[in-house]
């Protein structure tokens, strides 16, 4: 087959490594109009089954990922003063820039064809191929020249502009600062053992009080770092990116698709949908698109049942992840339902902000819900421990010695 993959984001560059893996003969060619070890913003997340996945699918690229990724465990709000952790299993966080160098040098070593500073203005001028995948992120060109995605968008309504910082997080960190306009906050974590993502947030209300709509990047980010100064230590936030760009306040942009493929073209990655930040699931998200695609094809003969396959399969399989980011993205958005309760209970809420219920039910309400609800698992999590303790003690005793008559000795 011959593949022309727009776009050497993770989903694109992945799926090329794949079909490669699955029959060498593939002719493969990776088309980024970015120049080499220039790609924008700051670091990508992925947890321990995304890793076991890579491990599964490439064992090659998987340990190198695994080796040059950063590590932490726990989440921690700060909030007035209070810093409340939330124990975690671990998450791993590695560049983007480095994320892609790694699957890049990859996919030339399986013999992929990976084109820099390529720009493909119109599919038109692609060299003719069986497929066509469109990998080119949330402003997809290959998505708006196609007819029939029907492609919808509804911006987000909080403002957000994504950071670094030379000072590194240990661990994931929700920073919440007051300010004379209403509450800001970052979400901070380390990605390598000199940088960390800083990502700020705010209603655009706040947005506006504070005077961001009137100011450069460079003015913005004077404002950030003095209000969170506290947070910071004395270190700087990073506005350039990798590419030579700045970044700017935007608004997240949720994309959705009905149909992910038309014709011979299909989508992968932000290209086909997007989830909120608030869950750092997108880079998992793509990395999967790009497995189940990459299945589909080698299982099914027939082109359009293979696309086909790979659509329905992967709408359903995001079905929770899409409902996880649209209440996340929600509690940040109505963040005054819950910034005046107690540290404890803001805590509560904000770690189990991807429930439905929480958007519905008054927050004192949710915490008491919540609340009844963490207790009960409590019990049931010792009882099941007593159990399990119990069965082992039991499975140790030695065998009751007999009487004569067949009667047993306490």
């Amino acid at each position: 087959m011959k593949i022309a993959c727009v776009g050497a984001g993770p989903a694109g560059l992945y799926f090329s490594i794949l079909m490669k893996l699955r029959d060498p003969g593939h002719a493969v060619t990776v088309f980024e109009r970015s120049k080499n070890s220039s790609a924008a913003g700051w670091g990508v997340t992925f947890g321990p089954v995304l890793l076991g996945d890579l491990y599964a699918h490439d064992p090659v690229s998987a340990n190198r990922i695994e080796e040059a990724a950063f590590r932490w465990r726990d989440q921690v709000a700060h909030i007035r003063g209070e810093q409340l952790v939330a124990p975690g299993s671990g998450t791993y966080n590695i560049p983007r820039q480095r994320l892609l160098d790694i699957l890049a040098d990859r996919a030339r070593e399986l013999g992929v064809d990976v084109e820099y500073d390529h720009d493909v203005p119109s599919l038109a001028e692609l060299p003719a191929a069986d497929l066509i995948v469109g990998a080119d992120g949330v402003s997809s060109r290959v998505r708006r020249e196609t007819p029939g995605f029907q492609t919808e968008e509804v911006a987000g309504r909080n403002k957000y502009i994504w950071l670094g910082s030379d000072k590194v997080f240990d661990d994931f960190n929700f920073l919440f600062v007051p300010t004379s306009s209403g509450w800001i906050w970052a979400h901070a974590y380390g990605i390598d053992s000199s940088t960390s993502t800083f990502v700020v947030e705010c209603t655009p209300e706040t947005w506006t009080g504070l005077g961001f709509d009137k100011l450069s990047t460079d003015d913005s980010l004077a404002v950030l770092e003095d209000l969170f100064k506290e947070h910071l230590d004395g270190h700087r936030l990073i506005g350039e990116l990798g590419d030579g760009s700045k970044a700017r306040w935007l608004n997240f942009r949720n994309i959705s698709n009905p149909s992910w493929h038309s014709g011979n073209v299909v989508l992968v990655g932000d290209s086909a949908h997007t989830t909120h930040f608030a869950i750092g699931m997108g880079t998992t998200l793509a990395v999967a698109d790009a497995i189940v695609l990459a299945d589909s094809l080698h299982e099914q003969h027939d082109l359009e049942l293979a696309l086909r396959s790979y659509e329905e399969r992967r709408q359903a399989e995001m079905l929770p992840s899409l409902s996880d980011a649209r209440c996340s993205a929600r509690w940040f958005e109505n963040i005054n339902r819950y910034i005046d309760l107690k540290p404890q209970r803001f805590k509560l809420l904000l770690y189990a902000r991807r429930s439905p219920v929480i958007g519905v039910l008054p927050p004192v309400l949710s915490y008491a819900l919540y609340r009844t609800v963490s207790r009960v698992r409590g019990i049931e999590g010792i009882r099941h421990q007593v159990s399990a303790i119990t069965k082992v003690a039991y499975s140790r005793r030695k065998p009751a010695a007999r009487r004569p008559g067949g009667q047993e000795t306490a």
